[in-house]
């Protein structure tokens, strides 16, 4: 008896199956119910969460990039589908994640007739994604795929977009995949590793920053032991705060949004800056205020997986393209015959006294919330959070002191925190998830809490209730004092929105109330239902340290 073929759709699954893809993240479409069917045949090894926008879903595919090191996988339809999927593509891009988005599209033979949803995906995806494609013949489905996973993990890693004709996934699917893909990895070049040593030694000022994706346990312990070791101080980028504890006597903080001041002269005063994986781009630079291009050329020492993140910028004194983790274990072996233990006490020190409460006006003090949370909850809770002046507290007062515990945008994309909440308790659910979320943030995918409950994904959301956009009302307010316009929020009683979902939610309006409220929200998630708390706070507590009054000029 003859076996049928199998089709392209079927191939397009035995490779997710081979590269030991453990989740799909999607909104369904008649586009590729072909590739819906094989995943059917699969449901052992491949989980299918279905999400209720696609905004969601490919959130929740980036998130799992950013938890796992896998590329995050998300299929939607087209058209709509996928311009609405278009934000996590493009969180991608920016935070350098590995993600491969599906999307569905009309037949070939239908090509350029304007057809229903017919969109040119290489064409409206090429400056988002690192590649943008459509599989045009099915035997060559593993070929395709195998380079969208292999593109998506080497040098700088990134977003891909595969259209999925619906003529094409039916169509015979061509050779089996024979292995997983391993993405090439540069190594650091020794001679560059020896010239950093030289460097080093000779260095009074020096600071070590860390950022980037792609990075093993094995080589953030290592390279952190290392700088330990020499007291070598270190600062990490933007939204990458879990890369080492923020508890080794040598961190020094991070470079994100509202950064300690302290720390920004320790970056205008350093003799040497060795960067590893960050791309020093707008965030970290304080909008390319920080450096300084002259300064650079005798200071900066920059790797990156990237070569073309090299020099884009900041003219470096030393420039190398490698892996983030086979650089950070080369230099690891560095031996500079001096420390700078008295520079990183004193900026440890430094630190923590930007970690201290922070006086406010209103009834809810947003330090001491999040001071509460850090240290009544787990070394390795998943904290997620998307944009808004709101996560400044967050990225303020938590320490992370565990791999892969924050979940965070650098693109800055609202809506991010809670679909990446659901990821990475659905992805690994013997961890705790907080999402800690603004008003107007969370409602932009808080929709997705209905997947929670259809999953049994218990994730808690502390909702951060101020009644404004935050960030905008802030800048409003700076540049046009006490003219609001378009910022204001009219809110839902957000206890009673959890509860219509089928999840647990409760209000809290005052900082001594916050553990009660946090722990029946942390006992209701140990029961597996998902949890909401309503915290209720002031506008005019805008920003830590920074009330709209003092934005005015009062």
């Amino acid at each position: 008896m003859t076996t049928a073929p199998r089709t392209a759709a079927q191939r397009l699954v035995d490779v997710l199956v081979a590269n030991d893809v453990s989740h799909v993240f999607c909104v369904p479409g008649e586009s590729y119910l072909a590739v819906l069917d094989a995943l059917g045949d699969v449901a052992d090894r491949i989980q299918v969460i279905t999400c209720r926008h696609e905004a969601g879903a490919a959130n929740m595919a980036e998130a799992y990039g950013k938890l796992t090191g896998k590329p995050g996988i998300c299929m939607v339809t087209r058209g709509p589908g996928a311009t609405h999927a278009s934000i996590g593509v493009h969180t991608a891009h920016q935070d350098s994640t590995p993600m491969i988005l599906f999307v569905g599209q009309i037949a070939v033979s239908d090509r350029g007739r304007g057809a229903f949803q017919e969109v040119d995906y290489r064409e409206v995806f090429g400056g988002l994604a690192k590649w943008a494609t459509e599989l045009e013949s099915g035997e060559r489905t593993t070929e395709v795929l195998e380079r969208a996973f292999a593109t998506a993990l080497q040098g700088r890693m990134g977003p891909v977009v595969v259209a999925l004709p619906e003529d094409v996934l039916v169509a015979d699917g061509g050779p089996a995949p024979i292995r997983r893909v391993a993405p090439a990895r540069a190594a650091l070049d020794p001679a560059v590793a020896a010239e950093i040593e030289r460097r080093l030694a000779a260095a009074e000022r020096p600071l070590l920053v860390l950022g980037g994706s792609g990075w093993t346990d094995a080589a953030t312990t290592a390279i952190g032991d290392w700088a330990e070791r020499l007291g070598l101080p270190v600062a990490l980028s933007f939204r990458r705060k879990d890369l080492i504890s923020n508890d080794r006597p040598n961190y020094v903080g991070d470079l994100g949004l509202g950064p300690n001041p302290k720390l920004l002269q320790r970056v205008r005063e350093a003799d040497l800056i060795l960067t590893i994986g960050a791309r020093l781009g707008e965030n970290p630079t304080q909008g390319y205020t920080l450096l300084d291009r002259d300064r650079t050329a005798t200071t900066l020492i920059h790797i990156h997986p990237g070569p073309e993140e090299v020099g884009r910028v900041w003219a470096p004194l030393l420039g190398a393209t490698a892996d983030n983790s086979l650089a950070a274990i080369a230099l690891s072996k560095l031996e500079p015959g001096r420390t700078w233990s008295d520079q990183a006490a004193a900026g440890h020190a430094d630190f923590l006294a930007f970690n201290s409460r922070v006086e406010v006006t209103g009834d809810v003090n947003m330090s001491e919330v999040i001071a509460h949370i850090d240290a009544a909850t787990p070394e390795d809770v998943v904290f997620t959070n998307g944009a808004g002046n709101y996560a400044a507290w967050l990225h303020r007062f938590v320490r992370h002191r565990a791999r892969r515990t924050q979940l965070a945008p650098t693109s800055g994309a609202m809506g991010y925190g809670y679909p990446a909440a659901v990821a990475a308790k659905a992805i690994q659910p013997w961890r705790e998830v907080i999402c800690i979320a603004g008003d107007g943030e969370y409602l932009m995918t808080g929709q997705e809490l209905a997947t929670a409950v259809q999953y049994g994904i218990a994730t808690l959301t502390v909702i951060v209730d101020n009644g404004t956009y935050g960030t905008i009302r802030m800048h409003q307010e700076r540049d046009y004092p006490n003219r609001v316009v378009a910022t204001d929020l009219k809110n839902p009683d957000f206890v009673r929105y959890a509860e219509a979902f089928g999840a647990f939610g409760v209000r809290c309006e005052r900082t001594g109330d916050f553990p009660a409220a946090f722990e029946a929200a942390r006992a209701a998630t140990r029961a597996g239902q998902p949890a909401i708390v309503h915290l209720i706070t002031s506008a005019e507590d805008i920003a830590p340290g920074r009330t709209l009054t003092q934005l005015r000029g009062g």
